[in-house]
């Protein structure tokens, strides 16, 4: 029997059955595993891919939709992987066509690698922004932070999901509730018993990932990653928005290095909705 051609290979929707499948691709294109943030992301959000004949997965991707159920604000593409014995051959393409096609009028944004950005400049995403990638262990010193900052309770659900949304533009209940258990800390920022800010450092690999990084300020944001990094001890990782600056000189300052820069894009809208000054790093690069 003669093994169908990849573009007569059916695109379907993937599952938490499809986790190990989803993995392996990964690793396949010499990204680590990742099968915390694999999990997270196909429970929170909806995966793509396309089956191999011969075993595993030609390609795959996440979608994670915000706002309304009915009608989603915005929605968020990552984690677009292509088999490396299947690469450049309109594969990728193929798969991202189809999640614009089923997102419909949805606006849609995604963080696009260097390698990445052509591909999907020519589907219409524009570029309108720009995250720089730090990682390394954080050493302490300086003043101390002037702002308090403690383990976040259930209590404090309420007040986190009504900052989330003010400065993330639309609603990530879903998102934001599931961070207790996917984070292996969550903490916030408080100030006359007012939260404003809050973090969360999840574990990737060797390293804690902090994201979302939420906060009023750059002092405040400096007061959630110190609080994170003295409770834990493997490096740390995130991706800052270029235009904080000041964060940006003060991590390099306490031993985080730059390893990467990935292009905001959108596509059915010119800018992300919400309060950019306040959104210094997203819950993970592939779900915005």
């Amino acid at each position: 029997m003669s093994t169908p051609s990849l573009a007569a290979l059916p695109i379907r929707r993937l599952t938490l059955r499809d986790l190990a499948a989803c993995a392996d691709l990964s690793e396949d294109r010499g990204w680590p595993r990742e099968e915390h943030k694999w999990g997270f992301l196909l429970t929170a959000g909806k995966g793509w891919g396309i089956d191999d004949p011969d075993g595993g997965l030609v390609s795959a991707c996440v979608v994670t939709e915000y706002g309304p159920h009915e009608r989603p604000a915005l929605a968020a593409i990552g984690m677009v992987l292509v088999a490396g014995r299947h690469a450049r051959q309109g594969v990728g393409r193929r798969l991202m066509r189809h999640v614009i096609s089923a997102m419909g009028t949805t606006p849609l944004t995604l963080h696009a690698t260097p390698n990445g950005r052509p591909l999907y400049e020519e589907l219409g995403f524009k570029a309108t922004g720009r995250a720089e990638m730090v990682v390394g262990r954080f050493t302490p010193g300086g003043p101390e932070p002037e702002v308090a900052t403690r383990a976040a309770t259930a209590e404090d659900l309420p007040a986190i999901l009504r900052l989330d949304e003010q400065v993330f533009g639309t609603d990530r209940t879903h998102i934001v509730t599931r961070l207790p258990a996917f984070a292996d800390q969550l903490r916030v920022a408080e100030e006359d018993g007012r939260i404003v800010g809050y973090a969360a450092a999840w574990p990737n690999m060797a390293t804690h990932v902090v994201g979302p990084l939420i906060a009023r300020d750059t002092v405040v944001a400096q007061a959630l990653i110190a609080s994170l990094a003295a409770r834990t001890d493997r490096p740390l990782r995130t991706d800052i928005d270029v235009r904080h600056e000041e964060l940006l000189t003060w991590v390099k300052e306490h031993g985080l290095a730059s390893v990467a820069f990935n292009s905001v894009m959108t596509y059915g809208l010119t800018e992300l909705p919400g309060d950019w000054s306040r959104r210094f790093a997203p819950v993970t690069v592939a779900a915005g």
